[in-house]
């Protein structure tokens, strides 16, 4: 239950209030997405390897820059919980706080995944998205958002006093491990806050809790990403299936998800250049 606040509201409570709203991170001032030579190159893309993850399992894929990759719905609603890295340094992972500052709290075709700092720069951009035309329902709700954190078994002890161990967040780290070839406690810390594919959530207009409510995905519905850099990804299949009603349990009816890697022709991808990383300086005022 939300604290109730003690304080009296001032004399001028109005006033404060009533103040412009300003945007913090405007979008429109980074360099334009070029939409136009992404749909070019989709258009003669082959498919160059698939990847099936089992319900409450992940697995790990790899994309090299300048390719394309699907997560596809096969055999019924399922939410996703995606990671992506820097294949050649996982320190650099995506940072779905700052991609959540620029474009809002859930993204679609346009919209691009930011790295980490000090790397600051594209990893993908959703180039097709076939559940575009849910927009925003009368629950404030919306799809592939960037502001759940991933289920997680911590938080699910705290709220419930007893382990479990197939949230995404464990399913992440199972994945990685076998990746890497390490214990999960040499790779915990790689895994980040993800983007929830396909989960339909947003806050509550009361008190303004996050909230989930069944995902519209079906099957044959997808999301596309072209990858500006050269991409390690992991996917979760949620063990709340398609979100509905719970998560971190094995209750809820789940489905397998479908990666998809495709590779573009050569004579498509003239002039595009992979982004560097960040040119801040990194002197932070101490020169």
């Amino acid at each position: 239950m939300k604290y109730t606040p003690q304080n009296a509201k001032p004399n001028n409570a109005a006033e404060r209030l009533n103040k412009r709203v300003v945007i913090a991170y405007p979008a429109e001032a980074l360099p334009p997405v070029d939409m136009l030579s992404y749909q070019k190159a989709r258009e003669g893309m082959t498919l160059v390897d698939e990847i099936i993850v089992p319900p409450r399992e992940a697995k790990t894929f790899h994309v090299p820059e300048g390719h394309f990759f699907r997560i596809v719905s096969v055999e019924g609603p399922q939410v996703g919980d995606l990671n992506l890295w820097h294949k050649g340094d996982l320190n650099e992972r995506f940072y779905s706080g700052k991609t959540r500052a620029l474009y809002g709290t859930h993204v679609s075709t346009s919209d691009r995944l930011w790295s980490n700092f000090p790397y600051f720069r594209p990893m993908a951009t959703i180039t097709h998205d076939t559940l575009d035309w849910y927009g925003w329902d009368e629950d404030g709700g919306s799809v592939h958002d960037v502001i759940g954190t991933r289920c997680d078994p911590y938080t699910h002890m705290a709220l419930n006093n007893h382990n479990y161990h197939y949230c995404c967040h464990s399913n992440l780290c199972r994945a990685m491990a076998t990746y890497e070839g390490k214990s999960i406690d040499e790779i915990e810390h790689l895994i980040h806050d993800v983007l929830n594919v396909f989960m339909c959530t947003g806050f509550t207009k009361d008190t303004h809790q996050y909230f989930m409510k069944p995902s519209p995905v079906r099957p044959g519905d997808f999301i596309e990403f072209f990858a500006e850099i050269d991409l390690l990804g992991a996917l979760s299949a949620c063990p709340g299936g398609d979100c509905s009603s719970t998560h971190s349990s094995d209750s809820a009816t789940c489905f397998p998800l479908k990666v998809e890697v495709y590779k573009p022709e050569k004579e498509a991808l003239v002039g595009w250049l992979s982004p560097k990383v960040n040119r801040y300086s990194g002197q932070h005022g101490t020169q």
